[in-house]
């Protein structure tokens, strides 16, 4: 959590009134520079807080993940919630297909308070998901239950990324392990007049950059390697086209040289 006073103590509250209870709830707070951590006080000993110089969402989940105790590990984001029964049904999925280290679940959308409907590009796949995570990030980290050695062997958040590191992480994990979806809106996601990372920096930049690591470090199938180049073309095409419109040369001359190299 990041200044959010106003939203972390419902998110709390949702994790703490949970089924199947966590065995342990960690908040992690990056930084805060209002009321956040106060607010988070009257939870007392039913969380474990920790505090730590404002380092960005990868580093304060990545923190999370080092501090918890056990090996199934679970997300929640500050302005998330989970309903009810979300971790209690997760575990029963994963109970029912233990060869699964990862599950994650449909999604509830709401900005303002009201129903938002989700489009048909944001559809949920299980199975072997890489080249459905091309285009967007379809995995919301709120939604995940996951084996810690899913990460170790697929490495944790990327710190470097001030944005779509959660996109990053779900190429690495999903070109190595299958993914069990559980089609049940079982988190709630919410947009409001708060900030939020997606409206603070251009997420086709930062999906470029981790398109392009992909390719250099991951033991991609060549099919694999096909779908994630012409992928990064397409996104350097719009993002350049985006940043000519707007007078950004040196931005569209930085995804056109990209482009070149992974045309091919």
């Amino acid at each position: 959590m990041y200044n959010r006073a106003g939203l972390v103590c419902r998110a709390i509250d949702s994790v703490l009134a949970q089924s199947r209870p966590a065995d342990e709830v960690i908040v992690v707070d990056d930084g805060s520079t209002d009321d956040t951590a106060d607010a988070v006080l009257r939870f007392q000993d039913r969380v474990r807080m920790i505090r730590q110089p404002h380092s960005g969402v990868a580093a304060g989940r990545n923190r999370g993940i080092r501090e918890a105790r056990y090996d199934w590990l679970a997300f929640l984001d500050s302005d998330d919630l989970w309903k009810p029964n979300k971790l209690q049904r997760q575990c029963e999925a994963l109970q029912e297909q233990p060869d699964s280290l990862i599950c994650y679940t449909d999604e509830e959308w709401r900005k303002d308070g009201r129903w938002k409907n989700q489009s048909k590009h944001h559809q949920k796949h299980s199975g072997w998901i890489y080249e459905h995570c091309l285009a967007l990030c379809i995995i919301s980290p709120s939604s995940v239950l996951l084996h810690r050695r899913v990460l170790e062997t697929a490495g944790l958040f990327d710190e470097q990324l001030p944005a779509c590191e959660d996109y990053d992480l779900w190429l690495r994990v999903c070109s190595r392990f299958p993914v069990l979806f559980l089609a049940e809106r079982l988190i709630v996601k919410q947009a409001g007049d708060w900030p939020q990372l997606s409206k603070q920096h251009s997420l086709d930049r930062y999906r470029i950059i981790s398109l392009e690591k992909t390719l250099r470090q991951e033991p991609l199938s060549n099919e694999q390697r096909r779908l994630t180049a012409g992928q990064l073309v397409e996104k350097c095409r719009i993002y350049s086209l985006g940043c000519r419109k707007h007078g950004k040369d040196e931005e569209a001359l930085w995804a056109e040289k990209m482009a070149r190299v992974y045309k091919g």
